[in-house]
């Protein structure tokens, strides 16, 4: 990408979409153009239509999304496929239609089969069922990069994707019902330290494995991906490490300084009992991972005290 070009990222107040804005100005990229939801809905057809007939954008960073964790994916699988889906569908053919140079769509590391083999490649993808409780969001994305495939195949475009495991840092989603695990836990946990309480009761038995990636690593990973890769084949996004959610949940109570007792639901789900992506294809590119986990969390945990109107997100 020329320093100059000039680079739509949509999604930019999210926490991915800030964070590829923040790598993007640390390039040295002088040409961002961004929209509020406000100013442009990207659920809406013509309104897309009109941004890039008015824009042309260079790139594109398509970070937009509707996400959440396991109860509002379970709660709402229809919102969850629709806006994703019309959001996906809108931005991608309006940047082929305008001739966009370079597109890169943001997938989900829940686009893979819930047992599939450990670590699991990008080769993976639709060999076996997904997990149920976000099929709606999986199957979305899933038809957001193989929509990306197919217009390289029958138009020569250069869309790629990126499928990031799960993600955490700045600018996170912190409500109590909608949110991802890290983010949750950080928030039950600094609450129960301020109100004293003597336990902490988390969903299922703390035994699923999970990955996580702090997200500036994933923003210098989408901007590298823009100057280093084409391919119809998505690029998995990860640290190659994984955490049992129990040592998960013990090391966040000891970054924020929660000494009660952690108890367990076994009446709630677990969700899919691994996720660990293979990231060889990008190690094999050039890029691996900088944050560490429990230096991630801490940043995080810092960016929830000092923005307290995350946690009413």
């Amino acid at each position: 990408m020329e320093k100059d070009a000039k680079i739509f990222v949509a999604g930019h107040r999210g926490m991915v979409g800030s964070a590829i804005v923040r790598e993007l100005n640390r390039q040295g990229y002088n040409n961002i153009v961004t929209r509020t939801h406000k100013e442009l809905d990207l659920c809406r057809q013509v309104d897309v239509e009109n941004f890039f007939a008015a824009e042309k954008p260079d790139y594109v960073f398509l970070g937009a999304a509707k996400v959440g964790g396991i109860i509002a994916n379970s709660t709402y699988p229809a919102d969850f496929m629709y806006s994703n889906m019309m959001v996906e569908m809108n931005v991608i053919t309006t940047a082929w239609q305008n001739n966009c140079k370079k597109l890169l769509f943001l997938g989900s590391s829940c686009i893979y089969p819930k047992l599939a083999p450990q670590p699991m490649k990008e080769s993976c993808l639709l060999t076996s069922a997904l997990e149920p409780t976000n099929e709606a969001y999986a199957l979305a994305k899933i038809s957001g990069l193989k929509y990306c495939g197919y217009l390289n195949q029958q138009y020569g475009t250069d869309f790629i994707s990126v499928m990031p495991t799960n993600l955490y840092g700045p600018n996170d989603n912190y409500h109590p019902m909608n949110s991802h695990v890290l983010p949750a836990l950080i928030r039950r946990f600094h609450e129960a330290k301020v109100a004293n309480a003597p336990t902490v009761t988390c969903w299922g038995d703390g035994s699923p494995l999970r990955e996580f990636l702090y997200v500036d690593d994933l923003a210098n990973l989408c901007v590298f991906l823009m100057n280093n890769y084409s391919g119809n084949e998505t690029v998995n996004a990860g640290s190659g490490k994984e955490i049992s959610i129990k040592h998960l949940t013990e090391l966040i109570a000891k970054i924020i300084g929660y000494e009660g007792e952690i108890l367990w639901d076994t009446s709630k789900p677990n969700g899919t009992p691994r996720k660990l992506l293979d990231v060889s294809k990008a190690k094999a590119l050039g890029w691996t991972y900088k944050t560490e986990l429990e230096d991630g969390i801490k940043l995080a945990y810092e960016d929830f005290l000092n923005n307290p109107m995350r946690a009413e997100r």
